[in-house]
């Protein structure tokens, strides 16, 4: 009977850190600038998110890949303020390149300084040709 709750704890103890973790990769190359948010302020046992994570200025060609955790400093926060404030650390990594168009998928160009009429008649355009292909159409300026 003692062995049940000592074995119930070591299980806690291995898969409660499991859930504290996620990873999203965009699927471009990843680089060597790296954007942290180390206290992101959750509320309400993470019912309300931290606010998003600005990388525009920091990656202009995008974000290569995004982790998020909960550190044991963050649980520990977290578990002191019965999960009211529930920080977690926000972790984005900045593409190398830029985006890069799907190698064959057609592109329409518009140019430097377009009209208004230019840029609705591109974007028509490319809507056309998506219905047509089947795939994405991209637009550049």
């Amino acid at each position: 009977m003692c062995r049940l709750p000592k074995l119930t704890v070591l299980s806690l103890l291995i898969a409660l850190p499991a859930c504290y973790h996620a990873t999203i990769q965009t699927g471009l190359p990843a680089g060597t600038t790296v954007v942290r948010q180390d206290w992101a302020a959750g509320w309400l046992w993470g019912l309300v998110p931290p606010k998003p994570v600005s990388t525009m200025a920091q990656c202009p060609g995008g974000v290569s890949k995004v982790e998020t955790k909960h550190s044991f400093l963050n649980m520990l926060v977290g578990g002191l303020t019965g999960g009211i404030f529930s920080p977690m650390s926000i972790k984005a990594t900045c593409a190398s390149g830029g985006r890069s168009a799907i190698p064959g998928a057609p592109e329409i160009k518009v140019g430097a300084n377009p009209t208004e009429a230019q840029v609705i008649d591109a974007f028509q355009r490319a809507a056309d040709l998506t219905v047509e292909s089947g795939q994405p159409v991209y637009v550049r300026f």
